[in-house]
Order: C-alpha cells, then sequence, then structure tokens
C-alpha cells in the first residue's frame, strides 16, 4: 500500500488550492500507551507500540503542535469481553502513569482520566481523578470500547450520575460516542437525540467532546455516525440549547484517500455545526495511524475555506485553555 507520504505528496482530486499556513493551535485528541496496555491488547508489529509523552511530544513538535489532550485509554481494562485481575487496580495504575507522563510536559500536555462508565468503580475512580492534580481536568469514555448502549435506561441511568458527578467537579468529558461495531450495537438517530436530551442537559457547565465525528476512524464512510452527525449539526444549526456545551474532534476522520463524496458530506457536517465548535485532533500515533503532521495535512486538503481551515486551527478548548 502506498505510503501516506506518497500519497499527500500526489495530492486529492477535490482539493483546493488552498496555502493555508495556519497549524493547529491544539490537538484534542492523543493517547499514551504504556507497558500494561501493550500486554493487554498484544497488538503485534502493526497495532499500537510503547508511546510516552517524550514520544508524543516529538510527533507534535514536528507538526508545529503547541498543545494536546492526552486520554487516558485505562478503559480498555474494563472492556467487557476481558475477564482481568484486580481490575480496578490496573484502572487506577493506568490513569495514574497517563499522569505521570503529562507531567513532564505541564505547559504542554493535559490528562483525561479513563474509565468503563458502567463499572462499580466508575463513581469512585472519577471522585479519585477529581483530586488528583493531573487527572481533575477531564474524563474519557469509550462507548464501543465498553459497550455502552443508548438505548438501555440502565446505562443512561448510570450515565447521568457520572455526568452529574464530572459537571459538580468541572471535569470536561470526551467520548468516543461510536457504539460497538463488532457486536453490532443500534447507533443513529435514536442514540444521538437520547444522548442530546438526557445527558446534555446535566453537562451545564463543562465541555463535552464527541470524538471522531461521532464515528470510530479512521476515515468518514460510516452512515450510522453520518446519522448521528445528521442530528447533532441540526440541533446545532437550531441553536438547540443542548449544544451549547457540545464540541466534536476530528480525529482521524479526514484521510489522504477520502473520497470526494465524504469529504463533501464531512464538510456539510462542519458548516452547519458551525467551525467554532470543531476541535483538531489526530488521534494516537501507531503504525497505521497518521502522525500528527500528515492528519493535519490531511485535514486542511478538505474543501473548506482558508477561512474556515484557520478557524478550526485556532480552536482551543476550554480545558486547554
Amino acid at each position: 500500500m502506498p505510503s501516506l507520504f506518497r500519497r499527500l505528496a500526489a495530492g486529492l482530486a477535490f482539493a483546493l488550492p488552498l496555502a493555508v499556513a495556519a497549524q493547529p493551535s491544539a490537538d484534542h485528541h492523543q493517547h499514551l500507551f504504556s507497558p500494561p496496555i501493550i500486554d493487554l491488547i498484544k497488538p503485534g508489529p502493526t497495532g499500537p507500540q510503547l508511546l510516552s509523552a517524550d514520544d508524543l511530544v516529538g510527533h507534535l513538535d514536528k507538526a508545529g503542535i503547541r498543545r494536546a489532550a492526552v486520554m487516558s485509554v485505562a478503559y480498555m481494562f474494563g472492556r467487557p469481553s476481558r475477564v482481568i485481575e484486580d481490575e480496578y487496580g490496573k484502572v487506577k495504575a493506568e490513569n495514574d502513569w497517563t499522569a505521570a507522563q503529562v507531567a513532564k510536559y505541564p505547559d504542554r500536555l493535559r490528562a483525561f482520566c479513563g474509565f468503563n462508565p458502567l463499572k462499580d468503580y466508575a463513581l469512585a475512580e472519577l471522585e479519585r481523578c477529581a483530586a488528583h492534580k493531573h487527572l481533575r481536568h477531564g474524563i474519557k469514555m469509550h462507548f464501543g470500547n465498553s459497550d455502552v448502549q443508548l438505548d438501555k435506561p440502565e446505562h443512561i441511568a448510570r450515565l447521568k450520575e457520572v455526568f452529574r458527578a464530572a459537571n459538580r467537579h468541572r471535569m470536561a468529558i470526551a467520548i468516543h460516542l461510536r457504539a460497538s461495531i463488532s457486536l453490532k450495537r443500534p447507533y443513529g438517530e435514536a442514540q444521538a437525540r437520547a444522548f442530546l436530551e438526557q445527558l446534555m442537559p446535566l453537562a451545564t457547565d463543562i465541555t463535552v467532546q464527541v470524538a471522531h465525528f461521532a464515528g470510530a476512524g479512521p476515515g468518514y464512510e460510516d452512515p450510522p455516525a453520518n446519522e448521528v452527525m445528521r442530528v447533532f449539526a441540526e440541533a446545532a444549526a437550531r441553536r438547540d440549547p443542548n449544544t451549547r456545551q457540545l464540541y466534536f474532534d476530528v480525529a482521524s476522520i479526514a484521510t489522504p484517500d477520502i473520497t470526494p463524496e465524504h469529504a463533501r458530506a464531512m464538510v456539510q457536517r462542519i458548516r452547519m455545526v458551525g467551525v467554532d465548535k470543531v476541535l483538531y485532533g489526530s488521534d494516537a500515533v501507531t503504525p497505521t495511524n497518521m502522525h500528527p503532521r500528515e492528519a493535519w495535512a490531511a485535514f486542511k486538503a478538505l474543501p473548506l475555506t482558508k477561512e474556515e481551515i484557520e478557524r478550526v486551527a485556532g480552536n482551543v478548548a476550554p480545558y486547554l485553555r
């Protein structure tokens, strides 16, 4: 398969001839990978590899990006299909490892605490993180990994507890909202409305960031995610109060080989949501993911105007300011 560099150099047929000099002020979606996580997922040579804060900062420097949000992947220990001895102990250790890494670059990196919100220890970990100097800024949840289903009343009830507690502690929330693809969980308009109408009213004082434009990435070829974003975009366009604190990151959605059709669909959603609601992110640096520099080049190739690209580049979420 051609390298990302060759594909980027070749250019995209739909790209506008823009000369955009702006670099993103921040990358709102990054991860680090500890030795215990690598041992857990056993990714092989094409999957995630050990990745420290030193490694990440090197990649950010190459992209000219000053700051980044680092989302702990501690929720991986809480995946329902796994049986983990001392699961909560490992969740705490992973969050603490992420915090210690971020502490090396306090002016550049900010950590989010990770956990499965459906676990019995979820609220206890939220409270622990809220009291931690380097974990108090935000929470990362991965609904696909944790098998959260927004059409289940018991899941909504637990999420309401998490949202209330996060709002009370002024902890931002970042969510991989896409329901499990491997388990074929329902995902579409009903789930988007449940999220907007039942959860967002509880986030009155905090940023809620939906990752990957409500998809999973890489790419923007997921019809259910596009349907969810349609609901969100229409709500934002009519200034629904439940979208006031709602933001969307574009991590790994724009790729060098995105089709013109999907590029136009993505741009349409960006414009409906409003560029002020769009946060740049590039996702974890892995052998098969784009690095921050290449991810920004792919995003700039979308058929957005120069002014729109520069607005997205300059957007910085409140938790990073």
